[in-house]
């Protein structure tokens, strides 16, 4: 039998392997994941410096050198200030992780390197591969909000351990995965929309003032004094995350009605996953 034969036969008993979307789709997936291992040092440094340094400035240094009680040692209502932060906290966590674990690898991809073009071939919709950089920057928001918690739990002075406990899982788990695809789907639009010589303005613009406003350190009711401003901030999906972590890790606490804040997330990261798949699709095919 001759050498050409035996490949012949060989090749008709080996079932072929052929291409499918979710194959694909977890191809890519196992993709980000590897990169997201390789970089995790990297990751973990940038997401738990900035609330490790809030909560050792507020939550150890200031109730050790400034006087006892307000908001460094009663907190609002006597509870403490760490208590209020840690929702605020985490919450920040994730929407500044997942906006920019899309936004910045988009940007190269879209611009110099042009490596969007390789996936872009993939037998996969230009609206999955959109989607699969949701799941993936949404899994990094995930990990970079449990990343945070031991941080805000365990550095505090005498007497300002937070008091924090899960009374309702499920809806803890809604508020983490749908803040997390929220920041994902967010980061997407905004880095197909905006003009990547001025992504430095994201910051300015967005982020910064996001984070100031977003009830990160103080809830959302104890703005009732201001009302035009807690009307205002309810623009800010951060606020929402904050409120629905509130809910659940502290409800001794005041905090948004559930249905308000669970009608955004679930809501709001439909809408943004849309709109981004949307403008992604034509950003890559123009």
């Amino acid at each position: 039998m001759s050498t050409a034969a035996t490949a012949t036969d060989v090749a008709a008993h080996v079932p072929a392997i052929r291409p499918t979307i979710p194959r694909t789709f977890l191809a890519m997936l196992a993709r980000e994941v590897r990169v997201m291992r390789r970089n995790f040092v990297s990751t973990f440094l940038r997401v738990v410096i900035q609330p490790l340094l809030f909560v050792f400035v507020f939550a150890y240094v200031m109730p050790k050198i400034g006087p006892g009680g307000g908001l460094f040692g009663g907190g609002v209502g006597g509870t403490t200030f760490s208590t209020i932060l840690v929702p605020g906290l985490v919450g920040s966590a994730m929407i500044m992780q997942g906006m920019m674990a899309v936004v910045f690898p988009l940007v190269m991809e879209l611009s110099w390197q042009r490596s969007i073009e390789d996936r872009a071939l993939a037998p996969l919709p230009i609206e999955l591969l959109a989607l699969e950089k949701i799941v993936a920057g949404g899994t990094q928001a995930l990990i970079a909000g449990l990343l945070v918690f031991p941080a805000v739990l365990f550095v505090h002075a005498e007497g300002q351990a937070p008091s924090v406990h899960v009374e309702n899982w499920p809806l803890f788990l809604v508020v983490m995965v749908f803040g997390a695809l929220l920041a994902a789907s967010a980061g997407l639009y905004l880095g197909t929309v905006i003009d990547p010589r001025q992504m430095q303005m994201l910051f300015a613009l967005v982020l910064l003032p996001a984070t100031m406003l977003g009830c990160v350190y103080y809830p959302w009711a104890a703005l009732q004094s201001i009302r035009w401003l807690q009307i205002a901030v309810l623009v800010n999906p951060l606020v929402y995350v904050s409120e629905g972590l509130r809910t659940v890790l502290t409800p001794q606490l005041d905090h948004m009605p559930v249905w308000t804040f669970l009608l955004v997330l679930v809501g709001g990261t439909l809408v943004l996953c849309w709109l981004a798949m949307r403008t992604f699709t034509k950003r890559v095919l123009n």
